[in-house]
């Protein structure tokens, strides 16, 4: 059996495996085909085995191989099968029922498995084995991912399948063919290069096994890359082929704009190109960069010093055809760009003779695109032959020029460089330049990916000089790139538009059907290179015959012909078609043509064509400009002009004259409103309506309205510009036309008519809408207008800051313009703004499109006028350099201008001109020439002026001088001289300015501003490179200006201060004008910026005051408290002499007192320090505030010195007082005990009556046996009277001889009144005669006695505070009051007085004073007599006395006494000494307490409410009393709630308490061996915090047997509950008591701290505003008419309605004592008031608080003051009580 198994299995054994599939289609038929397996023996048939034989499986065939299953196909026979497979790597078995088809599962794919079957018999016999091979199909590649796709090639990536892989086959296809390539490969990846670009491929990768067999494919599709797509991509343009580039992205100021970092990859260049072109820099189109690897290379090689010789590296070194060509780029640039950036290009490109796109192509598309928008904005100037004699030019947009245009083209290949010969054929021999790219220039070779179908032009234009100009005549050269052959339509195109075509070719054979084919008219020029070699004559002959040219026609570069002889051949050719040519066609009609060939036209666009329809339907109307203005623009013109010179009359008040003047301002607004009426009666025009709905429309088409508007209003003016300027040359031949030339000299400034007139006159309809009523229909359609101005700024249109027709700027307008910007960017708003001065016409605007790349209008022969400011947005990378989101760039009108000059207020025009701008900007640009030093000099000293106005403001801008027209490279070396006389000079006008500005200390320039000659001048050579109209602009200006440009950028990134938001522009540039307005700018300076920022300083250094005295407050408090526990049981001190404890704590206090003083100073200069809040604008008051530092140290140390010596002498005194009532109860303690005991001693028990007779026995006679000296009573008055002798010592002996006259007792008893003539002194009042203001009061002694009656309140206040302490009298207490006195005299010096007031009053005040504190002193005497305390105290001693002889339990009841008498008023008394600095610290949260402008403000807005006539004659007549009043009401309002003050209460009973428990605890743990040292012990634990009265605690004392323990225990207990009744009756105490119970009073204090110096206005009476105590200057922020602070008209008797803030800067003039009865002029109030600052109103409303107030109770006030009413100005009784508010929120410049 064994042996026929093995013999089967040899017979039977497969070695075949199954057939390789070669395709798909192919596999079902594969699989079909058997793999038959012959029988064993032949005879037996399966159906009937043997019962010892098992047949062999028989025929096994193959039904499928897939990748994890193969199915085999059996004869079924009743056995079981057992089935084996195995490979390599892997194997299995499996028995199942024999069937006809068996499934094997989970196999490996791709590979081979070995089959053995097997059948078995149920009893266990088995068959031979069978046995075959199959292979398992291979498993396709997973996840094909295609990446790196091109324009002509793609790679892909496949993950690795499962299974043994030999390798993959790639197959490529495409629609148009259906295998394109087919790789095989062994790795996973793999590229396909040399496609088509654009075209989709179907990519199929399939696994393929050792025998070739495949998997199933697996499939992707991808289309290559079109070839502009590749090359936007590798450029980094292609998110911008949709959203194209817009101006606003490339002006912006980011990093690449400021750094000269190197080109480092392809996706720089466009930029690196776009940065230069921007600044016009002839070096753009320079485009290479340079690799890493060969920069490193260069680098190792230059630094190893590698010599060797390699020629091979030499000729394989690296090339420029990885580089983009320069045509590629630009290319790209115009198709990622929209409209404008396009425009921008083609203009800057032209401006650096660079040709510009005629028809842009794209490549992909393959269109074209006629550039006509792009070209619209280039204006040419030239001088064609026929003008040269009259010197004559023409001026025109080079769309609109009729020129004759020369094509230049190529067939087929070429060997001449068709745009290197075009070069030279445009450049004279002494000036070559490269209008057009070639193959020699930088990347030039660089094949072209985009730019083929490029057709270029540019302009040859005369200058009128013969020897000169290559043509005499204008003419446009166009290029095409590429080969005619390839791009017939803009073949077409040039030859119907051209009046010559010259083609270029080498060779004619196969390409003449497109020269013979053309049908067009235009002469064809051929242009060879006969130096070739296959240059063929024949075919040349044949083509020149069919086309029938002439020599003339043909040129050719022969074998003996260098490039200059043939440039020169050709040229006049040229020029021969240029001078005879009749085919002229401006390249706006050339639209015709594209449209016709299927070219697109860039203007074609609906944007652009809706806009222009609306530009074009404004401007059609205008026939004679000057006509048009008038109908079309009215608001603008004399009406505007009237408004301004109202508005500046309103400020200077020049020609007030003797008019009153609050008359002749109410006069001034009544003609303004009837202005304002005029303007607003007439209808808005159709043009304006016209522009407004145009400019309303959606973005891109508002900007191509505009951009129409400009060029449409620019070519009219041009025209008559043009000829008016014919005009005035004819009329000026005859000298006897003065008049008409005068005429035309005026049309020729009237005749400018651009957008920014448009936009002028919507300010002015906006500024006329917003003088109606806010419900007005008309008033509210308007008020979108400045949103729309301030989306057209974002937008990058410039603005209208200054009207320099009118010379004003329209205020409201621009600042709600600047508004809504605000609202618009916001929170991204902060500016920084550089701005351009200097003489007319000397390149600023020029200077500022270059260095920013933006276009401030330079064309059309209209010079700036006025101020425009633009907006660059600043990008994200910078923003962290210069801390700002956007630039404003201001240009100026020129100073000095001509037409200006015969003008008579020409100077003052400039002046506020550079005032104004150098007062916005943080950079000053000043354009100087050098060569004319009187107009230097006259520049120079108008810049000095605004930078000298500048400084004194507190603003710090930056300047930098530019020297124009300066190329030599030595010209910083050797302008060393020019810029020492440039200083020198600016010195001299700095001294020059100050003397006119009043302010002489500035001596030299860099006093005034930071500046060094060094690097503050810039040289910058001239604009042009060779003569224009054919120059570029000269790289070196270009990159001058750039180096300007990152140096103004660095300094604004240095700057200290930080930038403005728009908001607080806008605040400055309304404060800026308004003080220009006045004549002295310095003095009229008031703005909201500087408020705030003194506001804030205020507000700092208060909070740091208020903290450096509540500290000494405190501190003070604590000393008092260890001097009046000096010589008791609580003293801790080491000193034993009084004097030394007193030296000790004045020493402690000092070095206290300089900690602060440091402290603050500190403070200071840090807050100086900082960058935010516009610190620099209050600069000036650093050293006013640090000497008021300095004076607070001193105020306190002088006050903190006084408190401690009264304290101390006070102390002194009771230290007797104290050991005699010591004493004294020592004694009685005695007696009592010795009492006891005798009747203890007797047998008989003794009654309770009987016991008291024997107390009252023994107290009457130990009383008579103590000795009780009498407390002697000092003579306060003689006291009072020795230091007021010594105050008035200095005053001269007729000082004590008034004091001599009477007795001070005598003084004082009756109300003060002042008797000069008591004295017999005459001549000390002067009557004022004639119509003079004078005091109502008719004379000085009214204003002498109302000080007076001030100075005796305030004392009176200080004399009741020192009562309510009930100490002893001291002297400090009469210095106190002396010196009060003093400070008042000196602070109301306009008051004059004379000697015998100041005694009579002082001699008043102290007989007042003397009587009050001898009353005080004697009180206190009586209070501390000892007989008096014993007697007090003798029912305490009974009680002790019943309690010890009784040996009662006394622990309680002492517990009791000791808190009751000792604790809880010494609780009380420390609750009331802290609580003063709390409500102090509480009020000064509030915000009318934190600084004295809110104080002000706070104080006014109360009055308003209450609208009360009796108020506002209080606070005008007894301002002190009524703001001390006021003060002490929002105290108690604010206190009213109890439990607002209990908060405060209670944190000093709980600071009490745990004092108190402390020490309970600290005296326990001591060594305190009975009750007696036990209490001391508490004491002294008490005894820096708490004054326990020695009366009460030596009460206490006697008889005491109390336990200890006990006593502790009962203590604590009633310290509890004393804590809960203080409590209590703190909370049932209201304000009113508890302010009389404080030691410090808050009213004083705050009083103190807010009526600072206590200066007035000598005018009008308001109060001094100024912070700090130390400043040297007084300012108010309200003035009032001087009627209300008494003044009258002497003739009339009525009062007087002028406002002080008015007559300073009228011609107006006063007298009074200060003047010696003489006049004097309003305007020189300095000179008699120098420490006073009267600034006009900050708005002509202003004062429209004190005015509503005047006009309201005029008649009121007149009966108050006995004296007439005043003649109201009309507009006066028009104020509301609203406007009153708001005015009263504007000069206190509150938001």
């Amino acid at each position: 059996m064994d042996k026929s198994v093995l013999q089967s299995e040899k017979q039977c054994g497969m070695t075949e495996s199954a057939p390789t599939m070669d395709n798909t289609e192919e596999e079902e038929e594969l699989y079909d085909a058997s793999d038959t397996f012959p029988d064993c023996e032949e005879g037996d048939s399966p159906a009937t085995p043997r019962s010892d034989y098992v047949p062999p499986p028989g025929e096994v065939t193959v039904l499928h191989a897939g990748t994890e299953t193969v199915s085999l196909g059996l004869t079924p026979v009743m056995y079981k099968l057992h089935i084996d497979y195995s490979s390599d790597t892997h194997g299995g078995s499996m028995i199942v029922e024999d069937s006809s088809t068996v499934n094997v599962d989970g196999l490996h794919p791709g590979t081979e498995y070995t089959f053995r079957i097997t059948r078995r018999a149920e009893n266990g016999n088995q068959s031979e084995t069978a046995s075959l091979s199959v292979f398992t199909d291979p498993s396709p590649p997973a996840q094909i991912t295609v990446y790196q796709v091109s324009s002509e090639s793609l790679s892909l990536r496949w993950d690795t399948p499962a299974g043994k892989v030999e390798n993959y086959i790639v197959t490529c296809c495409s629609e148009e063919e259906s295998c394109v390539q087919e790789l095989t490969t062994d790795t996973n990846s793999l590229t396909f290069s040399s496609l088509k670009p654009g075209v989709c491929y179907s990519l199929q990768v399939s696994s393929q096994l050792k025998n070739r067999r495949r998997s199933k494919p697996v499939v992707t599709s991808v289309h290559t890359k079109k070839q502009l797509e590749t090359l936007l991509e590798d450029l980094g343009l292609e998110q911008h082929y949709k959203e194209k580039l817009s101006l606003r992205t490339i002006l912006q100021i980011d990093e690449r704009t400021i750094t000269d970092e190197l080109v480092k990859c392809n996706s720089d260049l466009p930029w690196y190109f776009l940065k230069k072109l921007m600044m016009v820099n002839v070096t753009a189109r320079n485009v290479k960069y340079t690799s890493v690897c060969e920069s490193v290379h260069e680098n190792h090689d230059a630094l190893s010093g590698n010599t060797r010789l390699d020629l091979k590296n030499l000729v394989d070194g690296p090339n420029s055809g990885d580089m983009p060509n320069p045509l590629d780029i630009i290319t790209a640039l115009f198709l990622c760009s929209d409209g404008f950036v396009q425009q921008e290009m083609a203009l800057k490109m032209s401006m650096c003779q660079f040709s510009v796109p005629l028809l842009l192509p794209n490549c992909d598309t393959e269109q074209c695109t006629l550039m006509l928008w792009a070209m619209r904005d280039i204006v040419k100037k030239y001088r064609p032959q026929s003008l040269s004699e009259s010197k004559g030019f023409i001026e025109d947009r080079i769309v609109l020029s009729d020129l004759p245009m020369i094509s230049f083209v190529r067939l087929g290949e070429c060997s001449l460089s068709k745009s290197e010969i075009l070069n030279k054929l445009l450049s004279n021999s002494q000036q070559y330049h490269d209008t057009f790219v070639h193959h020699n220039m930088e990347s030039g070779d660089s094949p072209r990916r985009i730019s083929n179908g490029l057709v270029e032009i540019t302009w040859y234009l005369p200058c009128g000089n013969k020897n000169m100009d290559l043509f005499s005549e204008p003419v446009a050269v166009a290029n095409l790139r590429g080969d005619i052959a390839s791009f017939e339509t803009q073949y077409s195109f040039l030859c119907q538009t051209s009046a010559a075509v010259f083609v270029f070719f080498d060779n004619l054979d196969s390409e003449c059907r497109l020269l013979t084919n053309q049908h067009h008219k235009t002469q064809i020029f051929l242009v060879g290179n006969h130096q070739r070699e296959n240059f063929s004559l024949d075919a040349l002959e044949k083509v020149a015959t069919e086309l029938g040219l002439t020599n003339s026609n043909i040129i050719l570069k022969t074998k003996r012909m260098n490039d200059a002889d043939f440039v020169k051949n050709l040229r006049k050719t040229v020029s021969d078609v240029v001078e005879n040519s009749k085919k002229k066609m401006p390249i706006e009609q050339m639209a015709d043509i594209a449209h016709e060939l299927g070219i697109l036209v860039d203007e074609d666009s609906p944007g652009c064509q809706i806009a222009k329809k609306n530009a074009d339907a404004i401007t059609a109307e205008i026939q004679d400009t000057l006509t048009y203005k008038e109908a079309q623009l009215p608001l603008q013109g004399q009406i505007w002009k009237d408004l301004t010179c109202l508005e500046k009359e309103e400020f200077r008040l020049r020609k007030a004259g003797s008019e009153n003047i609050e008359m002749y301002k109410s006069d001034l607004q009544e003609q303004k409103t009837k202005l304002r009426e005029k303007q607003n009666s007439s209808d808005m025009s159709k043009a304006m309506t016209c522009f407004i709905n145009a400019i309303s429309s959606p973005g891109i088409e508002r900007c191509y309205f505009l951009k129409w508007m400009r060029m449409n209003l620019d070519n009219l003016s041009r025209e008559k510009l043009s000829d008016l300027r014919e005009q005035y040359k004819k009329k000026c031949q005859n000298s006897e036309n003065k008049e008409e030339i005068k005429d035309i000299d005026r049309k020729l400034s009237n005749s400018s008519l651009g957008t920014e007139h448009f936009l002028r006159e919507m300010g002015q309809i906006y500024e006329a809408s917003v003088s109606l009523p806010e419900t007005h229909p008309s008033r509210q359609q308007l008020q979108h207008l400045p949103k729309l101005c301030a989306e057209l700024l974002l937008d990058g249109f410039p603005l209208e800051l200054v009207d320099g027709d009118a010379s004003n700027i329209p205020l409201r307008w621009v600042s709600d313009v600047l508004s809504q910007l605000n609202a618009l960017v916001s929170p991204k708003s902060k500016i920084l703004v550089v701005t351009v001065l200097g003489v007319q016409s000397t390149g600023k605007s020029t200077l500022l499109n270059t260095m920013f790349g933006v276009q401030f209008a330079v064309s059309s022969g209209r010079c700036t006028r006025g101020a425009f400011m633009l907006l660059i947005r600043v990008n994200e990378d910078v923003k962290k350099v210069l801390n700002c989101d956007f630039m404003g760039i201001i240009d100026t009108e020129g100073l000095k201008s001509p037409e200006l000059a015969q003008l008579d207020d020409s100077h003052e025009h400039d002046n506020e001109l550079a005032t104004l701008v150098v007062g916005l900007s943080d950079i000053t640009i000043i354009n100087i020439a050098m060569e004319n030093s009187t107009e230097m000099k006259d520049i120079l000293q108008i810049v000095v002026h605004a930078f000298l106005r500048m400084k004194e403001v507190g603003k710090k801008p930056k300047c930098q001088f530019v020297h124009q027209n300066v190329s030599d490279v030595s010209a910083h070396e050797k302008n060393l001289r020019d810029r020492k006389l440039l200083l020198q000079q600016l010195n001299e006008m700095t001294q020059a300015a100050a003397k006119m500005e009043k302010k002489e200390e500035n001596k030299s320039f860099t006093d005034v501003m930071e500046y060094r000659p060094d690097t503050g001048n810039w040289y910058i050579p001239g604009l042009w490179n060779g003569n224009p109209p054919m120059a570029p602009v000269n790289a070196g200006y270009s990159e001058a200006v750039y180096e300007l440009k990152k140096n103004i950028i660095q300094m604004l990134g240095n700057c200290d201060s930080s930038a403005n938001k728009i908001s607080e522009f806008t605040e400055w540039m309304s404060s800026l004008w308004n003080a220009v307005k006045h004549e002295n700018f310095i003095f009229s300076f008031r703005n909201s910026l500087v408020a705030d920022a003194y506001m804030r300083l205020c507000t700092e250094f208060n909070k740091w005051e208020w903290e450096f005295k509540k500290e000494m407050y405190t501190w003070v408090t604590n000393a008092e408290t260890r001097i009046s526990n000096f010589g008791t049981v609580a003293v801790k001190s080491e000193s034993h002499d009084m004097s030394e404890l007193l030296t000790y704590l004045k020493s402690e206090a000092c070095t206290l007192l300089s900690k602060w003083e440091t402290k603050l100073l500190e403070n200071l200069t840090k807050y100086f320090k900082q960058t935010e809040g516009h610190v620099y604008l209050v600069e000036g008051y650093k050293e006013e505030f640090s000497n008021s530092a300095k004076s607070l140290r001193r105020e306190m140390e002088r006050s903190v010195f006084n408190q401690l010596e009264a304290a101390a002498d006070i102390r002194q005194g009771m230290v007797k007082l104290d050991s005699i009532k010591e004493n004294h109860t020592k004694q009685l303690e005695e007696r009592v005990c010795a009492l006891i005991e005798d009747c203890r001693k007797k047998k008989v028990k003794m009654t309770d009556k009987e016991l008291d007779n024997e107390f009252n026995e023994m107290w009457d006679k130990t009383l008579k046996e103590l000795s009780f000296c009498e407390q002697k009573v000092t003579d306060v008055c003689t006291n009072v009277t020795h230091n007021l002798r010594t105050n008035l010592s200095h005053k001269g002996s007729h000082a004590n001889e008034i004091l001599n006259k009477k007795d001070l007792k005598n003084c004082g008893q009756v109300p003060f009144k002042y008797e000069p003539f008591k004295y017999a002194v005459e001549g000390v009042i002067k009557k004022l005669k004639n119509k003079v203001m004078t005091w109502f009061t008719k004379d000085q002694v009214a204003a002498m006695q109302e000080m007076a009656d001030s100075i005796i309140a305030a004392c009176k206040d200080i004399l009741s505070q020192k009562m309510v302490r009930k100490t002893n009298y001291h002297e400090t207490y009469i210095h106190d009051i002396l010196r009060m006195i003093d400070e008042r005299l000196q602070n109301n010096q306009h008051v004059a007085t004379d000697i015998e007031f100041e005694v009579s009053l002082k001699q008043h005040i102290c007989g007042l004073a003397a009587r009050q504190f001898q009353k005080m002193h004697e009180d206190f005497i009586h209070v501390n007599d000892p007989k008096r305390c014993l007697d007090q105290n003798k029912e305490k001693f009974w009680t002790d006395f019943m309690d010890v002889f009784h040996e009662r339990d006394q622990c309680q009841k002492k517990a009791e006494e000791f808190t009751n008498r000792c604790l809880k008023p010494a609780v009380e008394d420390f609750v009331n000494r802290s609580l003063g600095p709390d409500i102090i610290g509480e009020m000064l949260t509030c915000h009318q307490f934190s600084t004295r402008i809110f104080f002000q403000y706070s104080v006014l807005l109360d009055l308003l409410s209450k609208d009360d006539f009796e108020n506002y004659w209080r606070y005008i007549c007894s301002y002190e009393g009524y703001v001390k009043e006021w003060t002490l009401n929002q105290i108690k309002e604010h206190f009213s709630d109890p439990s607002k003050a209990l908060e405060f209460e209670d944190q000093h009973i709980q600071s009490s308490i745990i004092s108190i428990n402390n020490a309970i605890n600290k005296a326990k743990t001591g060594r305190s061996g009975n009750l007696k040292t036990f209490v001391e012990d508490i004491c002294k634990a008490l005894g820096d915090k708490l004054v326990i009265s020695q009366d009460a605690l030596g009460a206490f004392m006697i008889l005491n047997n109390a336990d200890k323990e006990q006593f502790a225990h009962w203590l604590t207990q009633c310290v509890k509950e004393m804590a809960q009744a203080l409590r209590e009756k703190f909370k049932k105490t209201n304000i009113d008591m508890k302010l009389i119970n404080l030691n410090v009073k808050p009213q004083n204090e705050l009083f103190t701290r807010l009526i600072g110096c206590g200066k007035q206005c000598p005018f009008c009476k308001a109060p001094c505003e100024a912070g700090g105590k130390a400043h040297t200057e007084h300012w108010t922020s309200l003035h009032r008419p001087e009627g209300l602070g008494t003044y009258r008209w002497t003739a009339t008797e009525k009062l007087c309605t002028d406002i002080c803030s008015s007559a300073v800067i009228s011609n107006a003039c006063f007298r009074c004592d200060a003047t010696k009865d003489e006049w004097h002029p309003y305007k020189r109030y300095k000179e008699i008031f120098p420490d006073w600052k009267i600034a006009p109103d900050v708005s002509l409303e202003a004062s429209d608080y004190w005015k509503y107030v005047m006009a309201k109770f005029n008649h009121t006030f007149a009966n108050a003051y006995k004296a007439r009413p005043a003649d109201i100005p009309p507009t006066w009784k028009n104020i509301t009580l609203k406007q009153a508010k708001v005015s009263l929120k504007e000069s206190f410049n509150i938001k």
